[in-house]
């Protein structure tokens, strides 16, 4: 009991549910190792009970939490009732103005909840009668994070596969600007949705994974269009030579991925744009650029100073910051302000590198704001970072040393899942007032016309493994719950300020209340066509389109499953078989996967979605089976339909493969055609086959076939 009271005291978990009917017990060394990780010793019973009376002692005392919220509209919050009557509160604004509020049986002597505080993150400060004081940061959000400004349709795409016949062997951000430009106004789409651009860990070889990231913080300059960067153009004499050769080896590294059947090779890529990159870099700026460029410098403040610090470093140090020399391992030592002053040069270079993709991010922003997208680029967040790179080194105080999240087992995966990500401490961020989640917001919200958060369940609760020299177990974990009161108070803040609406990614395993709580702030869901069924009855029949819920985005697939052309023809299966995955013989898995697509053709049919020609299963009824599909997405209330923009050519390669490795070129293959040819940006544009689909789901087009709401009775 006395290890079960500390731990609920700190968030930690000591059971959970796997499904309503199962409780499990969490192993005891798994509860003091994660409670070590929070800084709470719990080794021994005297430990428990010292730590245990501490933490009771503090609460009792505590007058205010370090971090409280306010939902701007609402009803004065729960934390002001607790506070004895009469408690005078004075807020200082962050715009440098103040506040002063009284205590009384929770009403904080306001006329109106619109009363309230201004929106924004303020310091409170609290004198209650007897001479108790207290400060917190308040947060005050508004009730709802922005809307769609209509319903809208469209595309998701990994943006390193849509290569165009500029870019330097994988896809970026001048194929973004190309993409959303044509998407919007010739197909009336509202949004390109993209995986992350976060910056990756410089090992070679890289990870290519876009969701294990050394920085969640800055994007990575690999996705720079080189010939883009206006001082390109003033590079002369040997310089050019140099230009225009590496130019000739991009196209060679080009053509391999789109003729020769080679994967995407993002070490080969930003070789070469490095090198590039170090030429154009030593071209004067210009009086307008120099102060554009200061004015960013100003505006990302210590944060781009750590992040490029980090990764000259790294060019001598290697990528794994726990390995050097002591001095340099903290941020605000005199060692490391000495290497920052020797590597001054390479610190400019990694500065100007994160600048110049940020333009380049906003370029792709306005291209769809002047392409008429209803919502525009829609940005990812990944749910963590790598263990060892820029943002555990730069914000070592809110992570979480020697722990990893992932899932706990479930009956899709018994093992469990451990995805090598340190999570922030909850106690840490509450200290400081979510200062980093704040700053990782607000920077990936600078150009983002809506955000996707990868994970969004990770605001309530994450799964913690403990590791040690040899790894974690991720059976061997526990939940430790955060606030998510100011976790969603700080994300609809950030998105009211640039005016973002948020998809969350809540596909799989949902703690009750969660989906419910995110709806409230007006935090738009994920739906994916095969999941969403009638879970609870019998033979799990899909869902009518009327039935699913309004506030998301509705998709056929996503990065992680097969495409619809896969699906729909069996060849995931095959696939899978191929590479040894499958957990039954070939002809049972074939079985079941022919029962359910044909069940969902049927309905499909009952629907009228699906012409009656489209019933044979020939290789002719593809197309007609994937539009059937939209036209069911269309039918559903769903804010946003997205369409996997590979599902437009037939392609049949998954972007990822979960459970594979070394095994499947995950994150490295370029959009292809039904016969796995890859396809260009210009190809993918004057696909007749693309286009058939887009007259389905465009609502414009006058070839496009009205849905029905749902089956007849």
């Amino acid at each position: 009991m006395g290890l079960a009271r500390l731990a609920e005291l700190h968030g930690v978990a000591t059971t959970y549910a796997p499904s309503p009917a199962t409780e499990v017990h969490v192993d005891d060394a798994t509860v003091v190792a994660v409670l070590a990780a929070l800084g709470v010793d719990a080794s021994t019973p005297a430990a428990i009970a010292s730590a245990t009376g501490a933490a009771e002692r503090e609460a009792a005392a505590r007058l205010l939490p370090p971090t409280v919220v306010w939902w701007a509209g609402e009803p004065p919050p729960a934390w002001s009732a607790r506070l004895p009557a009469g408690t005078v509160l004075g807020v200082d604004l962050e715009d440098g103005g103040q506040a002063r509020l009284r205590a009384d049986a929770g009403t904080l002597g306001l006329a109106a909840a619109e009363d309230g505080p201004p929106l924004g993150v303020h310091r409170l400060r609290a004198e209650a009668p007897g001479g108790r004081t207290a400060e917190a940061t308040l947060i005050v959000a508004p009730p709802r994070a922005p809307q769609p400004p209509g319903r809208c349709h469209g595309f998701l795409v990994q943006l390193y596969s849509l290569l165009s016949s500029r870019s330097w062997g994988m896809g970026d951000l001048g194929d973004l600007a190309e993409t959303a430009s044509w998407a919007g106004r010739t197909l009336g789409a509202g949004f390109v949705q993209i995986n992350p651009v976060h910056a990756a860990v410089p090992t070679v070889p890289s990870d290519p994974s876009p969701y294990r990231p050394s920085s969640r913080r800055f994007p990575d300059p690999v996705h720079l269009r080189v010939e883009a960067v206006p001082e390109y153009a003033y590079v002369t004499g040997p310089d050019r030579g140099r230009l225009d050769a590496l130019g000739e080896r991009a196209a060679a590294l080009r053509a391999a991925v789109l003729h020769e059947d080679a994967h995407i090779d993002r070490d080969a890529v930003w070789a070469l744009k490095r090198e590039a990159l170090e030429i154009v870099l030593a071209v004067p700026l210009g009086p307008g650029r120099r102060a554009e460029y200061c004015d960013y410098l100003a505006s990302q403040g210590r944060a781009l100073d750590d992040h490029a610090t980090w990764y000259a470093l790294a060019e001598v140090h290697g990528p794994d910051w726990h390995a050097w020399p002591e001095g340099l391992r903290d941020p605000r030592s005199a060692e490391t302000a000495a290497a920052r002053g020797e590597l001054l040069d390479r610190v400019e270079f990694h500065s100007r590198a994160a600048f110049l993709t940020d333009q380049q991010l906003g370029a792709a922003s306005h291209a769809a704001a002047e392409a008429g997208m209803a919502v525009g680029i829609v940005h990812d967040l990944a749910v963590g970072v790598h263990p060892d790179g820029a943002d555990t080194w730069a914000q070592q105080g809110v992570f979480a040393d020697s722990i990893s999240v992932g899932a706990p087992p479930d009956a899709f995966n018994s093992l469990g899942q451990d995805w090598g990500l340190p999570p922030w401490r909850p106690d840490a961020l509450a200290a400081t007032g979510y200062a980093a989640y704040r700053g990782l917001l607000r920077g990936l919200l600078r150009h983002a016309g809506a955000l996707r958060m990868d994970h969004v369940m990770g605001l309530f609760r994450l799964w913690w493994i403990p590791r040690d020299a040899e790894g974690g177990d991720p059976t061997r974990g526990t939940y430790v719950r955060y606030d998510a009161e100011a976790m969603l108070a700080v994300l609809v803040l950030e998105a009211h300020r640039a005016g973002a609406p948020v998809v969350g990614e809540d596909l799989g395993t949902v703690e009750p209340g969660v989906r419910e709580a995110l709806a409230r702030r007006g935090i738009l869901g994920t739906s994916v066509l095969w999941f969403e069924r009638h879970w609870d009855k019998d033979g799990q029949p899909p869902l009518d389109p009327a039935e699913w819920r309004p506030g998301c985005v509705a998709t056929a697939t996503t990065h992680d499953l097969p495409s619809t052309a896969a699906r729909l023809t069996g060849e995931h299966v095959a696939l899978r078989h191929r590479l040894g995955l499958l957990s039954r013989p070939l002809a049972e898995e074939q079985a079941e996967d022919r029962a359910e697509v044909s069940a969902w053709l049927r309905d499909l049919a009952v629907l009228g979605l699906l012409p009656d020609r489209a019933l044979g299963h020939g290789a002719d009824d593809e197309e007609d089976e994937i539009g059937a599909v939209h036209r069911f997405l269309l039918a559903t209330p769903a804010a946003m339909v997205g369409v996997w923009l590979p599902d437009t050519v037939g392609d049949r390669r998954p972007q990822n493969l979960p459970g594979t490795s070394d095994e499947y070129p995950n994150w490295r293959l370029p959009l292809a055609d039904a016969a796995g040819r890859p396809v260009t940006l210009e190809e993918l544009a004057a696909s007749p086959r693309l286009l058939r689909l887009m007259e389905v789901v465009e609502p414009h087009l006058p070839a496009r076939t009205p849905p029905p709401p749902a089956r007849p009775a």
